[in-house]
């Protein structure tokens, strides 16, 4: 396993955001709420990241948490 953290998925959460909402996505890997965030980072280095939708549209998350475009898939998972 990375270094980086828990390997949530190895395949993008394709989520539909609303434009103006903000999103809090897991860098842990440890949340039941992939790709979002539900506490489970409590007694690690690890934090959400705040994402805020501009439009609404379709989003690929990072599910691998190896992504170096977070939050966004970036194919990272192809390699693992």
């Amino acid at each position: 396993m990375p270094e980086d953290g828990f390997i949530a998925d190895l395949n993008p959460y394709l989520v539909e955001v609303v434009a103006g909402k903000s999103y809090y996505w897991c860098t842990c890997g440890r949340s039941e709420r992939q790709p979002f965030c539900d506490g489970s980072h409590a007694g690690t280095d690890k934090i959400p990241k705040l994402f805020k939708a501009e439009r609404s549209e379709a989003i690929a998350f990072c599910g691998c948490k190896q992504t170096q475009d977070p939050p966004f898939c970036d194919g990272s998972h192809n390699v693992l």
